[in-house]
């Protein structure tokens, strides 16, 4: 907390331990699961092979693709 600024380090003076600061900033600046499986579906359908490049790399690519979208649990299906 020696970085935060005077103004931020008071805000989270009020709180009392630990797990109700890391909740607070957690609530704060954390990058919302909704934006982050858009992107990682975004990036999954807009990905295509390179011209000249080997389709292993390009299967190696989209298979984690497809395992991070699973562990952001999107849901990918004929409908999507």
């Amino acid at each position: 907390m020696a970085s935060m600024t005077n103004e931020i380090q008071k805000q989270y003076d009020r709180l009392l331990d630990i797990p109700s600061i890391m909740l607070r900033m957690k609530e704060v600046y954390v990058v919302p699961d909704r934006h982050t499986r858009y992107a990682a579906t975004k990036v999954f359908f807009t990905t295509k092979m390179v011209e000249g490049s080997s389709v292993q790399s390009h299967g190696v690519k989209m298979l984690s693709l497809v395992e991070k979208l699973e562990d952001l649990k999107a849901e990918l299906n004929i409908d999507t």
